[in-house]
């Protein structure tokens, strides 16, 4: 598109987020900014005027919010063409030590309020914008694929509303509609001293234990000792030229601490899948080829 995009950010307030809502606007777009306590960006707010940034409160968990959100882009800018899918929270602590409510509350956010801000964003990009159409792009993690000490319910509430809820629909989508979940590595973001740690299960408390091992080096990225931290500024660059891309693709790991650990799960279920195949034989009848062609 020759004319400005608009953009449709959530999670504006820090981190992915705002260096997005920067970038955007640095290259001529327009951007709603979407975050629970808009006077938090007032300043940053003050240098655009409203024809290229409007602030707009959102709590993804609130689905009528949700639509309002959307409404309000379309009032002001008359199109959304650039859903960044990015709210999200971080609670950590062994499986054990993490309380029902504190799982439940990330799910809220990381699941439900992904995708009701996905499915919004289909629907509004199949039946508000003229032409159809408009790119969905969604933040997971690394540990989203693959499950980490410490971030277990994190991992299963970030796949499911990202990587497993339009991660499996992505092939089907059609109005000229892409998505892509994005799976970034270990970036410098907010989400380190925001996010919100549990004392430690006193059965896992062992120096030598993985949660032990994931504590401390959690520890250190918060205190920035010794860690090499990829720039969000980057990070925000790259998610605008996947934007640009005609054929992007359904997933994009991006850091190589990322690619590592992704290559690594691949070997491990590739491994898996090869030693264990035989176990599959007659089993009952199976029409492979339709599972093959899906």
């Amino acid at each position: 598109m020759t004319s400005p995009r608009v953009w449709l950010i959530t999670g504006a307030s820090s981190g992915f987020g705002l260096e997005m809502a920067r970038y955007a606007l640095a290259q001529g777009d327009k951007v709603v900014a979407t975050l629970r306590k808009p006077n938090a960006l007032a300043s940053f707010a003050s240098k655009y005027p409203s024809s290229q940034l409007l602030l707009i409160k959102l709590d993804v968990t609130n689905q009528q919010e949700i639509r309002d959100v959307f409404h309000k882009a379309k009032d002001a800018f008359g199109r959304v063409d650039v859903v960044f899918n990015n709210a999200g929270i971080v609670i950590a602590g062994e499986a054990e030590a993490t309380p029902e409510e504190s799982a439940r509350k990330m799910f809220e956010t990381n699941f439900w309020g992904a995708a009701h801000v996905s499915l919004e964003a289909i629907r509004f990009f199949r039946d508000e914008n003229e032409p159809q159409g408009g790119r969905l792009i969604q933040t997971s993690a690394a540990a989203g694929f693959v499950g980490l000490p410490m971030l277990g319910f994190n991992a299963a509430s970030k796949h499911g509303g990202v990587g497993g809820t339009h991660g499996g629909s992505d092939q089907g989508v059609a109005w000229n509609i892409k998505i892509t979940t994005v799976e970034p590595g270990i970036f410098t973001t907010a989400l380190e001293t925001n996010a919100e740690f549990l004392p430690q299960h006193p059965a896992y408390t062992d120096d030598s234990s993985p949660t032990s091992i994931a504590r401390k080096m959690l520890a250190e990225l918060r205190s920035n000792g010794g860690v090499v931290k990829k720039s969000p500024v980057k990070f925000a660059q790259r998610i605008f030229e996947l934007s640009e891309l005609p054929n992007p693709p359904a997933r994009l790991p991006l850091g190589h601490d990322c690619i590592a650990m992704l290559k690594g799960q691949v070997a491990k279920l590739t491994k898996a899948t090869e030693e264990y195949a035989s176990w599959s034989d007659d089993l009952g009848f199976e029409d492979v080829t339709s599972y093959a062609a899906g």
